[in-house]
């Protein structure tokens, strides 16, 4: 499948069916975001995958759905600020930027697995930390609820054709004055 096919296919799915999460799809997700590309490669994610019932439980707390989507799985992804990149220009630590890619090329991996995914950042950081006991460094970026869609949860790749904006009014080239 191609990267745009993949692209297209992946979209944000908030139900799921009973069907376990087998362990090389978990596998092939997380190494995706073992490959993911970070600021002059500090990698700085920390990754806890939350599969238990007690532990979905306490992401529901955090969440404003009670249930996180009914996923079979749910990866917290964390940033270690002790250890990301800072731009010498501003100071600015990119660990937000970094904890993104890896997200991302986790969704992708997911889709390519033929499972759903949710990027949940709707959630009390403070919740999770105190749930699941992040050391300080650590800063909680994203959910990403994993799961086999329910048909219904599951929409078109045709509906990039309308429901995204055209390149013309996203993009500028030599500068946003044209």
């Amino acid at each position: 499948m191609s990267l745009m096919d993949l692209a297209k296919k992946r979209c944000s799915v908030r139900a799921y069916t009973d069907e376990p999460i087998a362990p090389e799809q978990l596998q092939a997700v997380l190494e995706a975001g073992r490959l993911a590309p970070t600021g002059k490669n500090h990698q700085p994610q920390r990754l806890l995958v939350i599969q238990s019932p007690e532990g979905l439980e306490k992401v529901a707390k955090a969440t404003v759905t009670k249930n996180a989507y009914s996923a079979k799985a749910v990866i917290l992804v964390c940033a270690d600020t002790s250890d990301c990149w800072v731009r010498s220009f501003d100071a600015h630590c990119i660990y937000e930027i970094d904890a993104s890619i890896v997200t991302t090329y986790m969704m992708l991996a997911a889709t390519e697995q033929g499972l759903g995914s949710l990027w949940v950042a709707r959630f009390d950081p403070t919740i999770v930390r105190e749930e699941f006991q992040l050391p300080s460094s650590y800063v909680p970026v994203a959910i990403l609820c994993l799961g086999h869609a329910k048909p219904e949860a599951v929409k078109s790749p045709e509906r990039y054709d309308t429901e995204r904006k055209p390149l013309s009014e996203t993009v500028w080239y030599e500068s946003f004055n044209n």
